[in-house]
């Protein structure tokens, strides 16, 4: 006799098929006929599915320890728990990450698999929800209305890490060509017209300095999101939870977890807060405006090879045209720009999220949920690849640079100290009127002397504080 493709099981609604060998339940069946909305679902987030089992972890011991819970049942989804930390089982969580009803389907995607889980462990059979229930003990004292915003308050922190540790090889590998480049002089530039003379060095330190004060930024507000409202259940009263149960969930959240959480001072006000992802998610938004300026810069760098600027050369990772041989583009910094207004895209979609909750819960948590985890897994991807495709193999084009400096009108600045904002003026619309060179039409007007103007308008000498105003 065949084993049965399918168990029967019940909800509100009435009866419905499971597969016979699925970890989740009825309500998670429901949900799969309901929502195919994004075409993402929770185990294409690991961390996200790993941060719920912390959340079920810490109650269900807080439970037990309060005398709330069966110390045998605790025990057995406390260890159900521990193997969906370990990485068992991501694929009986395929809920679509997109849905209505403020997140509940996750939540019960996560206590069903516990619960069958935890079923086995104990030596029963799934669906035998007499023995543990995934309302009854794996959600007890929860309600999804702190349970899902706890999860994927920690998955953001937990994934903040992954994102500042490519932001900083990001780092180290802009001021690792600020040293290749320092002594490479180019022409710095304004409004996109020739300004005073830098060198390649002092650029791309300057990118790297950019970054970097994202990763504090970053930093900053993930914090923001360690303060959670376990215990609030539906509304933040805390109704279905015994007095201690917040505060002893928050600590051992903390202990399973090794990071420290704090429990929300007004758990009514927690509960449909949604301050700390629009703090963290305009993050996001200002480290992908710096990033795409940067791609900006260094397209426009790299552009010619032979009619644009041509100060640098990106790697050729492919062949850029079907029709015009020999054209290759900067691919890498152009995929990033488009990762980039992905993320701020995202971060309008949670700034208008934020503002729609009503009264005591914000119903459109899933779409910040969602926005969120994608701006984060985009940006560390593209910053891998720009890293390790483009930054680290860029080259120099210094003679070209050099070259360019020399014939630039832009060193006319320098002379301001010794003729003056007016004379160099003067200067400098006769270079550009005739095509002659600054240097030369300042010995013919006699404003300096040879000697004195080779001093001025050595384009190193002009790379500090000049030396008249030391």
């Amino acid at each position: 006799m065949s084993e049965p493709k399918f168990r029967i099981e019940s909800d509100l609604l009435g009866e419905l098929q499971v597969p016979a060998d699925a970890y989740y339940g009825v309500q998670t069946q429901r949900a799969l006929s309901n929502y195919r909305i994004s075409t993402t679902h929770m185990f294409d987030y690991p961390e996200y599915v790993k941060s719920i089992a912390y959340v079920k972890m810490a109650a269900a011991a807080a439970n037990a320890e309060l005398g709330v819970l069966d110390r045998k049942i605790a025990d057995a989804i406390i260890a159900a728990c521990q193997e969906i930390v370990d990485g068992k089982f991501l694929d009986q969580f395929p809920v679509d990450m997109m849905q209505g009803g403020a997140g509940t389907s996750v939540n019960m995607n996560a206590n069903e698999v516990i619960a069958n889980r935890a079923l086995e462990l104990m030596g029963h059979e799934k669906g035998q929800y007499q023995f543990c229930s995934p309302n009854d003990h794996v959600n007890c004292a929860q309600s999804t209305n702190d349970a899902y915003p706890t999860a994927f308050r920690y998955t953001f922190y937990r994934m903040n890490r992954n994102l500042t540790h490519s932001l900083i090889r990001l780092v180290e590998a802009f001021r690792a060509k600020g040293e290749e480049f320092k002594h490479i002089i180019k022409m710095g530039r304004t409004q996109l017209q020739d300004a005073v003379p830098m060198t390649s060095g002092q650029e791309f330190n300057a990118f790297a300095n950019n970054l970097e004060e994202e990763i504090a930024n970053l930093k900053r507000n993930a914090d923001l999101l360690k303060e959670i409202n376990m215990g609030g259940t539906a509304i933040g009263t805390g109704l279905n939870a015994v007095p201690g149960f917040a505060e002893l969930c928050t600590k051992k959240m903390s202990e399973f977890s090794g990071d420290e959480f704090i429990k929300a001072p007004d758990l009514v006000e927690a509960t449909p807060d949604t301050g700390a992802y629009v703090s963290y998610s305009a993050a996001l938004k200002r480290l992908a405006i710096k990033l795409s300026k940067i791609c900006n810069d260094l397209r426009l760098m790299a552009s010619g090879p032979r009619c644009g600027l041509h100060e640098i050369n990106l790697p050729a990772m492919a062949p850029g045209s079907s029709i015009m041989p020999g054209k290759v583009n900067p691919v890498i910094p152009e995929v990033t720009n488009q990762v980039c207004f992905k993320v701020i895209g995202n971060d309008t979609t949670v700034a208008f999220a934020a503002e729609a909750g009503q009264l005591q819960l914000n119903v459109m948590e899933p779409v910040i949920a969602q926005c969120i985890l994608e701006s984060i897994t985009w940006l560390i991807n593209a910053i891998e690849t720009l890293r390790t495709k483009c930054i680290e193999g860029i080259t120099v084009n210094a003679d070209h640079c050099y070259e360019m400096v020399k014939n630039s009108i832009g060193i006319v600045t320098a002379l301001n100290p010794y003729i003056g904002y007016k004379g160099s003026t003067k200067v400098a619309k006769k270079a550009l009127e005739s095509g002659r060179s600054v240097y030369d039409i300042v010995l013919e007007e006699g404003l300096m002397t040879k000697e004195k103007l080779d001093e001025a308008l050595n384009p190193e000498a002009m790379l500090g504080a000049h030396k008249l105003f030391k």
